[in-house]
C-alpha cells in the first residue's frame, strides 16, 4: 500500500512517543521518541500493525477501533503494555481521532514516572525487609558456632605442651583473633535491630555539619564539603544518632571512592537540603518530606552492581564491608523513609526522603 503523503517534521521534536496509524493498523510514522521506547526504528516499526508490538494488545485495538469510527475526538487512559522479553512500558496514552481517512489515528504515548517511581520504591522497600530477615537468620545462626570455635581455641591453647607452646601459640591466635573479628562483623549486622530507637526532635543541618566535621578531620586537604541548605527545612521527631550515622555512611563511602581526586585536590561532596512536597512513601502519601541530597563528583558506582547497592554485603570498593549503604537504608526506614540512588561518571547523588510534620 502506498504510503500517504504528509509531513511529520514538526512530531520529530516532541519529548513524547508518537505513532499516527494507518486505516489498516499499521504504523505509518514513529517520532524519534517512539523509537527509543519502543526499541525500533520507524523503518521497522511501519512493517507492523500497532497490535503486533504488544502481548495485551486488546485494549489497544479496541480503542483504535473506536477512534477510526470517530466515536471520540480524544481519549486518555493509563496502561501496562506488555512486551516479549522486555520489560512492560508504564504510559499515559492519549489517542486523537484525525479528520484523514488514510491516516485516522494519532497515539501519544508518555512513560508514567510516578508509577515507575512507586515501583521501584517499593521494590527497594521488600528488598529491605528481605535483607533485614537475611542478616538477622545468617548472623544468629553464624554466632554461636563462633562462639564454639573460640572457646575451643582458647582451651587448646591451656592444653599446650609446653616446650612447643610459643610455636603453637601462634596458631591459636589466630583462630581467636578471626573470630573476633568475624563477631564485630555480626554484631554490626545486628546493630540495627538490636539499639533502641531514641526519639527526639532532629535539625537535618545540624546532622549534616555533624557529618561534615568528621569528613574534613578525616580528609582535611584535596576535599571540598559544600553546603547548599533550605533553612526553612523544619525540625522533626527522629533518632539523630541513626540518622548521623546514615548520613556518615553515605559520605564516606563518597570520600573514600574520591581518592584520585582528592589527591589532585578537586574532590568535591554537596550536603544539599530542599522540602520535598506531596511525596508517595511505601504507599503513604505525606505533604511534606526532607529532601536530602549527598552528591559527589566521583567516578560513579559500577552499573553491574547499582540495582543492588543496598545488598548487605555488596561493595563497590576493594576492603569496603558491604554494610554501610544497608545500615544506612535500614535507619532512613525506620524514621519511614527511604534512600534513593542514581550515579553516573562524574555525579552520584544518593537522595534521603523522610516525612516531615
Amino acid at each position: 500500500m502506498k504510503k500517504p503523503s504528509i509531513s511529520f517534521g514538526g512530531l520529530d521534536l516532541l519529548a513524547s512517543a508518537v505513532l499516527v496509524l494507518r486505516a489498516d493498523g499499521y504504523i505509518a510514522y514513529a517520532n524519534p521518541a517512539a523509537e527509543n521506547l519502543l526499541e525500533n526504528s520507524n523503518k521497522v516499526l511501519a512493517t507492523h500493525r500497532l497490535n503486533e508490538l504488544f502481548l495485551n494488545a486488546h485494549e489497544l485495538d479496541l480503542v483504535f477501533q473506536q477512534a477510526v469510527e470517530h466515536q471520540f475526538a480524544d481519549k486518555r487512559q493509563d496502561l501496562t503494555l506488555e512486551r516479549m522479553g522486555r520489560e512492560p512500558l508504564q504510559v499515559h496514552m492519549v489517542v486523537t481521532a484525525l479528520d484523514n481517512p488514510d491516516l485516522p489515528v494519532l497515539i501519544e504515548l508518555r512513560e508514567n514516572v510516578q508509577q515507575l517511581k512507586l515501583d521501584r520504591e517499593e521494590r527497594l522497600i521488600d528488598q529491605s525487609q528481605a535483607n533485614k530477615e537475611l542478616i538477622r537468620n545468617l548472623a544468629h545462626e553464624i554466632k554461636n558456632p563462633l562462639g564454639g570455635i573460640r572457646g575451643a581455641a582458647q582451651l587448646l591453647e591451656l592444653e599446650l605442651p609446653e616446650r612447643h607452646v610459643k610455636e603453637l601459640r601462634e596458631y591459636t591466635q589466630v583462630i581467636i583473633k578471626e573470630a573476633d573479628r568475624l563477631q564485630t562483623l555480626v554484631d554490626r549486622l545486628l546493630a540495627p535491630h538490636r539499639s533502641p530507637h531514641i526519639v527526639g526532635d532532629v535539625n537535618i543541618h545540624e546532622v549534616c555539619e555533624r557529618v561534615r566535621s568528621l569528613i574534613v578531620a578525616e580528609f582535611p586537604s584535596g576535599l571540598k564539603i559544600k553546603r547548599d541548605y533550605d533553612l526553612s527545612v523544619p525540625e522533626f521527631r527522629g533518632d539523630k544518632e541513626q540518622l548521623i550515622q546514615a548520613v556518615l555512611n553515605i559520605a564516606h563511602n563518597a570520600a573514600q571512592v574520591l581518592s584520585s581526586r582528592v589527591k589532585t585536590g578537586d574532590a568535591e561532596i554537596i550536603f544539599r537540603t530542599r522540602i520535598a512536597r506531596q511525596v508517595t512513601l511505601a504507599k503513604v502519601r505525606y505533604r511534606l518530606a526532607l529532601d536530602l541530597h549527598i552528591i559527589d563528583n566521583g567516578p560513579g558506582i559500577p552499573p553491574d552492581i547499582q540495582d543492588r547497592i543496598f545488598y548487605p554485603l555488596v561493595s563497590g570498593r576493594d576492603g569496603g564491608s558491604g554494610l554501610g549503604l544497608t545500615l544506612a537504608q535500614t535507619f532512613v526506614q525506620q524514621h519511614m523513609g527511604l534512600i534513593e540512588c542514581e550515579s553516573r561518571p562524574g555525579c552520584t547523588d544518593f537522595r534521603i526522603l523522610i516525612p516531615l510534620p
